[in-house]
């Protein structure tokens, strides 16, 4: 359909759907229908076609050492916009992952690694007629350090409070949209990293009526 707004969702393991895990092995996975861009496709209804590209791991430009280069949203980033286009715009939720111990980052370091992946969209042609997708930036959930994901992720909750403001600051410079997830949003609290049941919903019954904003603002809907 010609008036068909294409919606890429790229992030990590919280937009994949990874439940609460009980050890490094666990798989679990909300349902389909469960998911934020699942809940946010059906709140947006016809018109609207929600592509969800979330992979566990994801950082915004870092190989992993131990998890590997494909971790890199960075890397797969190009291939999306490829794959996926024509794309009216991207949300990129991203930043948890490289608030792990192991990358030594601060929020300002997290947000040059996201102002990468805004450079990056706008020098694509994957948006509609060859011009560059819009994008919308979503600062994700605050984390906690408890249970066997605490050190990991060792100083990475009061880095995460202060990503927002961060985020916001670099998408502002680069004429994205931003939300902050944890406005509605927040991790298990015996887990501390993923997202609950309730948070999938109300990040993605939020997202869609900010979406709507969004495309209502550039004149589009």
């Amino acid at each position: 359909m010609a008036d068909e707004r294409v919606i890429l969702c790229f992030g990590d393991s919280n937009t994949h759907g990874t439940m609460a895990m009980s050890g490094l092995d666990s798989m679990d996975r909300y349902p389909r229908g469960q998911r934020w861009p699942d809940v946010m496709a059906a709140a947006l209804g016809p018109g609207w076609v929600v592509l969800a590209e979330g992979h566990p791991g994801r950082t915004t430009v870092h190989d992993d050492p131990l998890e590997g280069g494909h971790r890199s949203g960075a890397q797969a980033l190009p291939v999306l916009l490829d794959t996926h286009r024509p794309i009216d715009l991207v949300v990129i939720l991203l930043g948890t992952n490289d608030l792990k111990a192991r990358f030594s980052m601060t929020p300002g370091d997290v947000s040059r690694g996201m102002e990468q992946l805004l450079l990056i969209i706008a020098a694509s042609s994957a948006g509609p007629g060859g011009a560059a997708p819009r994008a919308l930036v979503v600062s994700p959930a605050p984390i906690s350090e408890v249970g066997f994901l605490a050190e990991m992720f060792h100083g990475g909750a009061a880095k995460s409070r202060a990503l927002a403001a961060s985020l916001a600051d670099v998408a502002d410079r680069y004429g994205a949209a931003f939300w902050d997830a944890g406005e509605v949003g927040a991790v298990d609290a015996g887990e501390g990293i993923h997202l609950t049941l309730h948070a999938q919903q109300a990040i993605g019954t939020a997202l869609a009526e900010k979406l709507r904003g969004v495309f209502s603002v550039a004149g589009m809907e």
